[in-house]
């Protein structure tokens, strides 16, 4: 997950309250039990420590949502009297939660409010292709390409002939020589639309290209777009009524993340296998994730959020990358703010300040990191 929407929470150092609020259930009800749950979180961040402002901006922020419909739930960040961060969630959280703390309780993000990436999808055939671009805010019309090889071109095949006596008729060497001419154009108009497609994905930062068409067509454009993007696309064959249904593309995007997840934990697996110094590898475990941090070499984050590792305790200076599991190891000359915090919620803090993605890892096992906090290093 790509968590660069989260550095307005890193720009200030102090404490901070995290809220997380279940608003999937909607009754005639809901402005009295909206008020009861404002009270019931308020009171709990007074017993924290939080200080006033900041308990009454977390009260207007549950008492009056801003966000229509209302998503199944919220996660509310806020300090010095100001909400400074209100997503919308994707799953409910199993209860309504308060924390006050020298950083933003985030890890439970990663879970709850699910990327919601653009999508760009190829309706691909042999009269060229038209692209539509697929969000949380709607579908719209993304531009299109026309093919020069078009069926018409193509000599439609009526079986199998008996054999041939003689020379070849006007009529078998206009269909030898028809043919290759399509497929000619064919090749060239794949060429182009994969081309088209790589530039509408520049400018709309698509996260993800579902490419719809027959096979060999859909293959052609495949096989014609850059290689930084290949591990960005998602094959259908076609869809329902001539276009995706919104289901058909959460289940390529489900799907195709589900793959790169079981991606990442693979290359994680390998590259804890090789070690070595050098370069790349991975790293588990507080003590090296902390040391990796330090030196700005995570490459990508990975968490279980059950890890016994993600609630040890680590010491925080103000900038991300001041890090350290013990309070003397940190002191510097000058530096007088020290704090105590999750060790999951200061690896985050790190890994978006130097633009390094995070994976969730949901299932423990043998490929995972030991103790649920790893990284893969970047190439030294």
């Amino acid at each position: 997950m790509d968590l660069a929407f989260l550095h307005p929470l890193y720009e200030h150092s102090g404490s901070w309250a995290s809220v997380y609020v279940d608003t999937s259930r909607q009754t005639a009800s809901t402005p009295g039990e909206r008020h009861l749950t404002a009270s019931s979180l308020v009171r709990r961040l007074a017993k924290l420590g939080a200080d006033e402002a900041t308990r009454s901006a977390v009260r207007t922020a549950v008492e009056n949502p801003p966000h229509s419909p209302e998503p199944r739930g919220r996660a509310l960040f806020a300090r010095s009297g100001e909400v400074v961060l209100d997503p919308p969630l994707a799953r409910s959280p199993a209860a309504d939660t308060a924390e006050w703390g020298p950083l933003p309780r985030v890890t439970p993000l990663l879970e709850l409010a699910e990327e919601d990436p653009v999508c760009l999808v190829a309706y691909v055939g042999r009269e060229g292709a038209e692209f539509e671009l697929r969000s949380g805010l709607g579908r719209e019309e993304a531009g299109s390409v026309t093919g020069r090889g078009r069926p018409e071109h193509r000599v439609p095949s009526a079986g199998p002939r008996p054999a041939a006596h003689g020379p070849p008729s006007d009529a078998d060497r206009s269909g030898r020589h028809v043919r290759p001419k399509a497929e000619n154009l064919w090749e060239r108009d794949a060429v182009e639309i994969a081309d088209a497609l790589a530039a509408c994905q520049e400018e709309t930062r698509a996260d993800l290209l579902i490419l719809v068409g027959d096979g060999p067509e859909r293959r052609a454009v495949y096989e014609g777009l850059p290689s930084a993007l290949l591990d960005r696309v998602a094959q259908l064959s076609h869809g329902s009524g001539g276009r995706l249904r919104d289901e058909e593309v959460e289940a390529a995007r489900a799907g195709h993340a589900r793959g790169r997840a079981g991606g990442e934990l693979e290359r994680f697996r390998a590259a804890r296998a090789s070690g070595g110094p050098g370069g790349g590898g991975a790293v588990e475990g507080v003590l090296a994730l902390v040391e990796a941090a330090r030196e700005h070499r995570i490459d990508e984050l990975l968490i279980r959020a059950d890890g016994p590792d993600t609630h040890r305790r680590v010491w925080i200076g103000e900038d991300p990358d001041q890090l350290a599991v013990s309070r003397t190891e940190l002191r510097a000359p000058g530096e007088r703010h020290f704090w105590a915090a999750r060790a999951d919620d200061a690896l985050i803090r790190s890994a978006v300040a130097a633009g390094a993605p995070v994976l969730l890892v949901t299932e423990a096992g043998e490929e995972t990191p030991a103790g649920g906090l790893g990284a893969l290093l970047r190439r030294t």
